[in-house]
């Protein structure tokens, strides 16, 4: 049987079976039908209860707490889902009578698995302001907590996520998320992706294991190993995390990294887990730290860093995780703390484990062995990027001051093979790895492209400043060109005299005004400069360019005038201490310090969370060695260096680019000022130094940076495949018409619209990539590789598609969101494509066609029209007709009497066109008449007492009955209360007073659905 394309009915039908026989589970039914669904079902969880032997007064008081959690008004999805977790993990305390002690109601059974009740029910309608219907709920004893999404192979998994995440707002049923743990998208040709509550679409995951099993499809594949009985349950209760504001699922590397080092630890063993830059280190501290202390009531966990920087975030991170961690300020602090038997969970610096000076040390050593801290309980010490902190003498330290601790060593770069004796002495052997080219496959990180600078060669003369400047601004189109060319005209004569910071300041600042991530204000980048001189006079100069008051400078230096004191020489000089003193004195001369920090603390916290929040107000962090490790900002995507660093601190470095952000960060940009690699042919590795590549192979220790013109000719060349792949069953001759079948259907049939509504997402989703792509490096295709034959065809099938996809998007009449796909569309084009009338974002600025054809004209509406359209009349109608259609469609149930009408009327219209009973200028007064109606919503014969469109949709709806209209309209307005939609109360009492007015049920629950979609109640 050819299963190709097949209904998602199939596939639902398929799943629901290995549900119930090769998982397990429980089968509820078809709730399609049922009534009162819920995320907590009462007779399923007390049928349960009773089984573990729980009075009916005990549980029924239990579940009783546990609805009014779930069902508060009070608190938003977040705090609800928090709370009800807390419940579902510790329990419902209440108690049988008054003067009784408290038990303990577990609602599940957390350490018996087999003891609870899986199950599942499909087609679950949920009631709320608009109801919905999940495809398979996934309940434990009777409590959802999982949500599946199915569509059919042929329809994107993101249509999936995207409609989980739309049933979580409040206008849908995001009441019913409230006990959901588990939020899932599948479809046959993409697999299975998952999150939780409030996940956004870019951080749905994929899961990963038994990679070389390819036996089944991988949906049923990950099913399986995702809502296995034990493994649902241990993921919920072991990594689940809520992590200030944001409630976080694990990735597979860090659940499996979790019980490797579950079982070392029983053993008493320490080890290494080496997770790369940017895969989540800090999340995996907090779950393994979070599970020593519940399992081992004697046990403490210290957490080490060698900056203060990291530090501060591992206290943040655990505090932001509901684990409070006491912070030590010194080393007596920390050494008192570890004689106390509180705090179970503290962090510290490793410096602060004592002496460094190498004139003592050895006595130093000889007297802690001979006086050991008698310290309290079973030390666990977690010791971050422990490749630095074991170095030189100090892990002797560590050791023999904590004789009978664990140590685990966190690092996220690969270990030197000079480093590797010490570093396995110290902590054991690897308990897990996740290393860089993984994190990349997985798009767990982005990929990183290096770009070598020699601006002092580029910019040695006013000519090479010319060439400069047109290799710069060979991409953009020539109105660009022109205004760039005002701004830069004066400096252009100067820049080759100016001194090498000046060139590179002009350097960056040209790549803001030019390069698509900077020049969007989506993205920003940091500097590293060589010393704190050097970086107070780069932001002294960027200072002077309309980058002021958008870059910041971030050094270990704090102003201090001893600083100073010394520095007078007597002549009209500045000394560099003197520069630096008085740089920070000017820009922390406004900064009102907040409570416990230094003015400077207080002007980097806020310039750092700017830059993570708002990158059009901070685009430029200056540093030398600070925020290089530690320090995650997703909107960061360039780094320019102008300080020599190799091996581990520049990985780390570089690795402050490879963050997931919006969907227009492709990759993590390197541009090197300072030569640090002599060439590059199509990789260049990091690590100069000799990797340890015994335990592991030179490939998969290697870190390789990608050539920026390599990588960016291979994704223009796959963008402009992938799209004429896509057109490819177009019929031919391939005209319009063609092109309208393939991707609309029969545009007036709304469900030839649906059908191919994967066809116009992918088009839409590969012209965004096309023009992504080729605006990366519009400048350097030459430099690329392309001859001018070949650079004349993109442009012209970019300008074709670009067209095309226009034209497909207005005849459709599209109500697809595609905010998520063309976030830098307009900007892009502006930028990079020549400004002809036939390429622009919206055919007519930000103003929707119907309003165009109300408030300009028919004519001047057709008028707007891409030239592909304006001269077809039968293609100008039909995409005329789907934008009066979806209008219909979008607000009918405002007004079901009104827009019933009117879609009567437009199918006579659209009969007459086609019977060509009228012509084309009668046709066109006729549509413009019919759209001026659909658009304001009313006729024009409507009584004037009917003042407001609410009144009007009453009107019609109530067989044009003007008293009964207002008398419903004032039973609203005098009984409606603040948030009435879904609140069950509040709209029984605006039910209630409809009644006396309507005196029937069953109009009562009618018209109640017209009021809840008024936007004036």
């Amino acid at each position: 049987m050819n299963n190709i394309g097949q209904i998602e009915r199939l596939s639902q039908n398929r799943i629901v079976k290995l549900f119930k026989e090769q998982l397990g589970y429980k089968y509820y039914g078809n709730w399609e039908e049922r009534e009162k669904n819920s995320n907590i079902e009462e007779s399923y969880l007390g049928n349960y209860l009773l089984k573990q032997g729980y009075t009916v007064t005990v549980f029924s008081k239990a579940i009783y707490e546990l609805k009014q959690v779930a069902d508060s008004f009070s608190d938003d999805l977040y705090l609800k889902n928090k709370k009800i977790y807390a419940m579902l993990r510790y329990g419902v305390k209440v108690k049988e009578e008054v003067g009784t002690n408290y038990t303990t109601v577990h609602l599940i059974d957390w350490k018996n698995w087999e003891n609870n009740d899986f199950a599942i029910a499909e087609e679950v309608t949920i009631k709320g302001n608009r109801d919905k219907r999940p495809d398979i709920v996934i309940y434990v004893n009777g409590i959802a907590l999982g949500i599946l999404e199915l569509k059919r192979g042929l329809v994107e998994i993101t249509e999936g996520i995207r409609q989980n995440i739309t049933n979580q707002q409040d206008s849908f049923i995001q009441s019913f998320f409230a006990t959901v743990q588990f939020v899932m998208a599948g479809n046959d040709t993409q697999g299975l992706r998952y999150g939780t509550i409030q996940t956004k679409e870019k951080y749905f995951l994929n899961w990963k294991e038994d990679e070389q099993d390819n036996s089944e499809l991988k949906v049923d594949k990950y099913l399986k190993k995702l809502c296995n009985k034990e493994r649902f349950l241990e993921l919920i209760y072991n990594c689940v995390l809520f992590d200030a504001g944001v409630k976080k699922l694990p990735r597979p590397h860090q659940y499996f990294a979790l019980k490797d080092s579950q079982e070392r630890i029983k053993k008493k063993e320490g080890g290494i887990i080496w997770h790369t830059q940017g895969s989540g280190k800090s999340i995996m501290m907090v779950m393994l730290a979070k599970w020593i202390l519940e399992n081992n009531a004697n046990a403490r966990v210290i957490i080490l860093t060698d900056r203060t920087e990291l530090d501060k975030q591992i206290e943040r991170v655990f505090n932001d995780a509901g684990e409070p961690i006491k912070r030590t300020g010194s080393g007596r602090e920390l050494l008192q703390q570890l004689t106390q038997p509180l705090p179970r969970l503290l962090c510290s610096l490793v410096h602060k484990f004592g002496k460094k000076s190498e004139d003592n040390f050895e006595d130093f050593i000889r007297e802690l062995e001979e006086n050991p801290v008698q310290t309290i309980g079973e030390l666990y010490v977690f010791v971050d990027e422990c490749h630095r902190t074991q170095s030189g003498k100090l892990h002797l330290v560590m050791k023999t001051m904590l004789q009978n601790a664990i140590f685990i060593g966190f690092t996220g770069t690969p270990l030197l093979k000079q480093d590797k004796k010490t570093t396995l002495e110290v902590f054991g052997s690897y308990i897990h790895t996740y290393k860089f080219n993984e994190a990349v496959e997985d798009e767990v990180v982005k990929d990183l492209v290096y770009e070598g600078r020699d601006i002092d060669q580029k910019l040695s003369s006013p000519a090479k400043v010319d060439a400069w400047f047109e290799a710069k601004t060979r991409g953009l189109n020539d109105f660009q060109k022109s205004e760039l060319k005002k701004k830069w005209g004066t400096m252009q004569n100067v820049l080759s005299s100016r001194s090498r910071m000046e060139k590179v300041v002009s350097d960056i600042l040209f790549d803001f005004s030019t390069k698509p991530r900077l020049s969007t204000e989506k993205g920003n980048a940091l500097l590293v400069a060589s010393s704190i001189y050097e970086a107070c006079k780069y932001f002294e100069l960027f200072n002077r360019t309309e980058l002021k008051g958008k870059c910041a400078v971030i050094t270990s230096y704090n102003p201090a005038t001893r600083d100073i004191t010394t520095e007078d020489t007597g002549a009209n000089t500045e000394t560099d201490k003197e520069y630096i003193f008085k740089i920070y004195s000017n820009l922390l001369e406004k900064v009102a310090a907040n409570p416990t920090q230094t003015k400077t603390e207080t002007y980097e916290d806020n310039a750092k969370a700017k830059f993570r929040e708002e990158p059009a107000n901070m685009k430029l962090l200056i540093v030398v060695s600070k925020l290089l490790t530690g320090f995650d900002a997703p909107p960061c995507t360039y780094l320019y260096i102008d300080k020599f660093m190799q091996d581990h601190t520049l990985f780390q470095a570089i690795c402050r680019v490879n963050r997931l952000d919006t969907d227009d960060k492709t990759f993590g940009y390197i541009v090197d000022y300072k030569n640090l690699f002599d060439s590059v042919s199509d990789a260049i590795n990091v690590y100069t130094s000799e990797l340890d590549t015994e335990t592991f192979t030179k490939e998969d220790c290697e870190v390789l940076l990608k050539d920026r013109l390599k990588m960016g000719r291979e994704r223009l060349d796959n963008a402009l495949e992938e799209l004429e792949m896509i057109c490819e069953p177009v019929a031919p001759p391939k005209g319009q018409l063609q092109y309208f079948h393939y991707f609309c259907g029969n545009s007036e049939i709304e469900a030839d619209l649906k059908e191919r509504e994967a066809q116009r997402t992918a088009l839409y989703k590969g012209t965004v990539a096309l023009i992504r792509a080729y605006a990366n490096i519009a400048a350097d295709m030459e430099e690329a590789g392309y001859n001018e034959k070949e650079i004349t065809h993109i442009q012209n099938r970019l300008d074709f598609y670009l067209k095309l996809r226009e034209e497909i998007r207005i005849h459709s009449g599209e109500t697809l969101d595609l905010k998520t796909y063309e976030a830098d569309m307009r900007h892009l084009i502006d930028h990079y494509i020549q400004a002809e009338e036939s390429v622009v974002v919206s055919p007519f600025g930000d103003i929707p066609l119907l309003d165009l054809i109300v408030n300009s004209g028919i004519s001047e509406a057709i008028n707007s029209l891409p030239t592909g359209i304006k001269s077809n009349q039968q293609a100008v109608a039909e995409t005329i007709e789907n934008n009066v259609r979806q209008k219909i469609i979008r607000d009918h149930l405002i007004d079901p009497a009104f827009f019933e009408e009117m879609s009567t009327l437009l199918t006579a219209i659209i009969h007459e066109r086609k019977n060509q009973a009228l012509s084309y200028g009668d046709y066109l007064a006729k549509i413009a008449s019919l759209t001026k109606k659909v658009n304001e919503g009313k006729k024009e014969d409507v009584p004037k007492a009917l003042s407001s469109p609410a009144k009007v949709a009453l009107y019609n709806n109530l067989d044009n009955n003007v008293a009964l209209a207002m008398a419903c309209d004032e039973a609203v307005q005098y009984n409606k209360q603040d948030g009435f939609r879904g609140d069950l109360v509040k709209e029984r009492n605006i039910k209630k007073a409809l009644y006396s007015v309507l005196n029937d049920d069953n109009e009562v629950e009618r018209i109640f659905q017209i009021v809840v979609n008024q936007k004036e109640y």
